[in-house]
């Protein structure tokens, strides 16, 4: 396998892991919303392409344009962190057309190409607060932990045909635009009401060992594994705290 299409790779995550796959010899397929040349390296085995997940017609048009693929990795996402009272319902629906019904599309519209060759993957990035409750994250969570379940059950469906599907799970990346992403979600902001439990949750985060977090090459690591690695499990944890969360989940330990 040699080519890979990822979602969401204007920064963070998206653009890291395509640079990590451009470096080891694959034509990388890097879409995102308003496609910019200056991300990557210019290379022969580069397309930058638009593409709006929400979007039936971007994403034909963007799969056209890509020709045949290998790998797809679902990495495009919205952030949105609030309690439950301050999520407007237009913004509740716009993460989880995008983290949900984005990811379901585009694994829709690229498994007849892999099932007619009986060989591919698809990797959906979501993330590690679905392995424990927390504070404001409600239909961020409730979007990604779909987006698990999704994954699992597409795995069954799709294993007779040569075809692996397999989830990546980041912890917390300060370093990324998560929480400017956010912030885009939350026009009226946290409410009164729920100011204490924020300010509660914001300091937690910053008392947070610096060394306990997600680099973008954490998860561009394990999407390649995902991609690369036939033995690879189903969920992946990746970065030093998602590594950690997760072996206190198997634990019984649930969060610090």
């Amino acid at each position: 396998m040699t080519t890979v299409l990822i979602t969401g790779c204007s920064s963070g995550f998206g653009l890291e892991t395509a640079r990590h796959f451009q470096e080891r010899g694959w034509t990388v397929v890097a879409t995102m919303r308003e496609p910019r040349e200056d991300l990557l390296p210019a290379s022969e085995r580069l397309k930058v392409l638009p593409l709006d997940v929400t979007d039936g017609a971007s994403i034909a048009a963007c799969l056209e344009a890509a020709g045949p693929i290998d790998v797809l990795v679902n990495n495009a996402g919205v952030g949105l962190l609030n309690a439950l009272e301050g999520v407007p319902m237009e913004a509740a629906r716009r993460v989880f057309e995008t983290n949900t019904l984005g990811t379901i599309a585009m694994a829709k519209a690229v498994l007849p190409q892999l099932r007619e060759r009986r060989a591919g993957v698809i990797v959906n990035v979501t993330s590690t607060v679905t392995l424990a409750p927390l504070h404001l994250l409600s239909v961020y969570t409730a979007s990604k932990a779909a987006v698990n379940a999704f994954t699992e059950c597409l795995a069954l469906e799709v294993e007779p045909f040569g075809i692996r599907a397999r989830i990546v799970l980041p912890g917390r990346a300060p370093e990324t635009a998560f929480g400017q992403n956010a912030r885009k979600h939350m026009p009226l902001g946290i409410p009164d009401a729920y100011g204490e439990i924020a300010e509660g949750v914001f300091a937690k985060w910053a008392d947070e060992p610096a060394d306990e977090v997600t680099h973008a090459s954490d998860v561009a690591e394990a999407v390649w594994r995902a991609a690369t690695d036939p033995t690879c499990p189903m969920r992946l944890p990746a970065g030093a705290d998602a590594v950690a969360l997760a072996e206190r989940v198997r634990r019984g330990m649930g969060m610090a």
